[in-house]
């Protein structure tokens, strides 16, 4: 492994995801290196084109090329092209906020969102993450996994609200509950007021490709006949992003 190289790379992912531009002491106490050798790291991401350095401030911040990079990763999830139809279709029928999401590791990353007329709508952000065992899009696709890969990801789950479920045995009847269903819901398990639906996307060998789902404000999912008419909704555009995927070429 080369270290060098891995404490380059933790130093820009956290330079990405910090929420305002970043100086050499939030770098070092971050990430638990020296002064001199976090100036050093953010340097030579400064000469790469990586970061950019704020004279006047100090601060560092991350450069275009971050995004132009994201941007080809994201040109070549062919799903989203194929889902795009789909997408829309189930965003004027729900009037909701709308998430295409892929799964990496215990988290979700929204590849592709669609965000609500409604006044009031759930927020996400287009590239953003969340804890899979929280909302129904990782839900969904955590049902589609083997009983040995959620025994690797379902430990030490964290409260993230009131309703988040941390037990791995009642995590696994909701899944196999969500499997048999072929939708999951989300009741408050990230952000205590906001619920959502969705359901797994699979791929030509039956792995589970993505999920595809619907948030909104608690009290407008609130009730039995919502959910159900939203879970009529998200099935039908997960079927239709299957068949997109399916003709492909």
């Amino acid at each position: 492994m080369d270290k060098t190289l891995l404490k380059g790379l933790q130093v820009l992912t956290h330079v990405a995801h910090a929420d305002r531009n970043v100086r050499i002491m939030d770098v070092a106490e971050s990430l638990n290196l020296t002064k001199s050798n976090a100036y050093r790291v953010l340097k030579t991401l400064e000469s790469a084109g990586f970061i950019r350095h704020d004279p006047r401030t100090k601060d560092f911040l991350p450069s275009i090329r971050i995004w132009e990079l994201g941007t080809q990763v994201m040109n070549r999830l062919d799903i989203r092209s194929r889902a795009a139809e789909a997408l829309h279709r189930l965003a004027e029928q729900s009037r909701e906020t709308v998430h295409l999401a892929i799964l990496d590791g215990r988290e979700v990353v929204y590849i592709d969102k669609i965000d609500s007329p409604e006044p009031v709508s759930a927020y996400t952000r287009l590239g953003g993450r969340a804890p899979a065992h929280c909302v129904a899009t990782g839900k969904a696709m955590l049902s589609q996994l083997a009983d040995a890969e959620l025994s690797r990801l379902l430990v030490d789950l964290e409260r993230h609200s009131p309703f988040t479920i941390t037990d791995p045995a009642r995590l696994r009847e909701e899944l196999a509950e969500a499997r048999a269903n072929g939708h999951s819901i989300n009741r408050g398990e990230w952000r205590d007021s906001v619920w959502g639906l969705a359901a797994p996307i699979t791929d030509a060998s039956g792995g589970i490709a993505a999920a595809v789902g619907v948030s909104g404000p608690r009290y407008r999912l609130d009730s039995g006949l919502r959910c159900e008419e939203l879970a009529l909704l998200v099935r039908r555009a997960a079927r239709d992003i299957l068949e997109s995927l399916r003709h492909r070429g």
